[in-house]
């Protein structure tokens, strides 16, 4: 492969089709690269930094893996390779050895033919189109030159102590014997969860739990109806209290309530928010532009405060620190815990959301039906415009009697409704997510209302 294509370095990963994007020979300037920019973030020579490395189930990924370690070894770094694990597992590695960064070698919830990296600077902070992701692009289209050599390898093992660190985020006493259908797409969620809860005497129901880069079940990516169908069917036939489906490299966990509905990310953002809260009074929870006021409403009743932020991992985690939040949710189903090093995790949100249902003695759909029942919820809509910006100025001046603010697009609120549109980061997109404290009916209306003007 003569160069690496530009399109594959994305707003919070590296990501392309293996053999036709990303091979080998790609993989291993990409750590060269990455070495360098950690270097130069962190003020630190490549021959002094510690750089860890993980690798999800895909086929490729032993291959690619292997190459990404010898570009960082090649610039002279000490390389912690944890090997297969799941994405949080290099998040734990960089945060508890206080290393320079990380590098996880994954194509996260697309299909089988791709690969890709997602990368972190020291505190498990993500490295960005903004900051880092294109400075390695750039310097490898400018040309490396010979990798100077020197470094080292170490290989290290981390699921029993990452496991034992999860399980301090709730009282292992408390969870009851639930029966509980548990999807990992053949994913890393099988064994970084799944001996989780077989300690915790769960009734287990494991489908798709082993990893297997040839995807056999379905493509590891629960956001799209199709793949998790499945599990929704499997909640209801095997009469279980709840479903969770993790995506490929298991850094996001999404829930079945027990009548086989999936559970919007709104709603399971503030179901945490209540946890963090409960657990210290007073706490700051984080939530994205396009969430659900169910968040505040939830976060203010319980005596929290809780802060909208805009959507994106840096954001999350550089602002989690600056106001000692203690959890952080996004809708797309990120969420992030200042006790794990602001990292986001998919093993943590399951325990809390098992640790209240046994603690609060109610179905998930009971627990669900305040928000259900109060908050009507669009969910995110694409659309394809021509000028996202003229739009975005557009929206503004239509709603201009209302609150409008900038933080991330545009968010208009009004006392029972509001909405927010934002720029896609890599298309000519815009999102919308609108929500009405009225009734569904107003929702859709008022959607449709906001959508003729978005694609006029």
């Amino acid at each position: 492969m003569a160069a690496l294509p530009a399109n594959i370095f994305k707003a919070y990963d590296v990501r392309g089709l293996y053999g036709r994007e990303i091979d080998g020979d790609g993989a291993e300037l990409v750590g060269r690269a990455f070495a360098r920019v950690i270097g130069q973030l962190e003020g630190t020579p490549t021959a002094e930094l510690r750089l860890g490395l993980g690798r999800d189930m895909r086929l490729t990924a032993p291959e690619l893996a292997a190459r990404y370690r010898e570009g960082m070894r090649g610039e002279g770094a000490t390389v912690l390779d944890a090997g297969q694990v799941g994405t949080e597992m290099l998040y734990y590695l960089v945060g508890s050895r206080d290393l320079d960064g990380g590098l996880m070698c994954t194509a996260s919830h697309n299909p089988k033919p791709y690969t890709g990296a997602k990368m972190v600077r020291r505190g498990a902070i993500a490295l960005s189109g903004d900051s880092g992701i294109n400075d390695i692009r750039s310097l490898i289209e400018q040309g490396l030159g010979d990798a100077p050599g020197g470094g080292s390898v170490e290989e290290v093992s981390l699921y029993d102590e990452f496991q034992q660190a999860a399980l301090t985020f709730i009282d292992p006493a408390e969870i009851k014997p639930l029966r509980v259908v548990v999807d990992g797409g053949n994913g890393m969620a099988g064994p970084m969860v799944g001996p989780l809860l077989r300690e915790l005497g769960l009734d287990l129901v494991e489908t798709y739990f082993v990893p297997d880069g040839n995807l056999p079940g379905h493509e590891p990516n629960p956001l799209l109806p199709e793949n998790r169908d499945f599990i929704m069917r499997a909640v209801v036939k095997e009469g279980a209290a709840l479903g969770i489906a993790w995506d490929g490299d298991a850094d996001r966990c999404f829930f079945i309530d027990d009548v086989g509905a999936f559970v919007d990310g709104d709603f399971l953002t503030a179901l945490m928010s209540e946890s963090a809260i409960r657990k210290e009074p007073g706490a700051i929870v984080l939530y994205d532009v396009r969430a659900s006021r169910a968040v505040a409403d939830t976060a203010e009743r319980l005596g929290g405060t809780a802060l909208m932020n805009r959507v994106g991992h840096a954001f999350f985690k550089t602002r989690m620190r600056a106001e000692h939040a203690a959890f952080g949710g996004e809708v797309s189903g990120h969420y992030y815990f200042r006790d794990f090093y602001c990292a986001d995790s998919g093993t943590i949100p399951a325990l809390l959301i098992l640790e209240q249902l046994s603690v609060q003695a109610k179905s998930m759909s009971e627990l669900l039906e305040p928000f259900r029942s109060r908050y009507f919820i669009s969910g995110e809509i694409n659309s394809e415009v021509d000028d996202p910006a003229g739009k975005l100025e557009q929206l503004a001046e239509r709603y201009g009697d209302a609150e409008i603010t900038r933080l991330d697009g545009v968010s208009v609120d009004y006392d029972q409704w509001h909405f927010n549109v934002r720029s896609s980061n890599t298309e000519p997109l815009l999102r919308l997510c609108l929500e009405s404290l009225v009734s569904r009916e107003d929702m859709e209306r008022r959607r449709d209302e906001v959508l003729a003007i978005i694609r006029s």
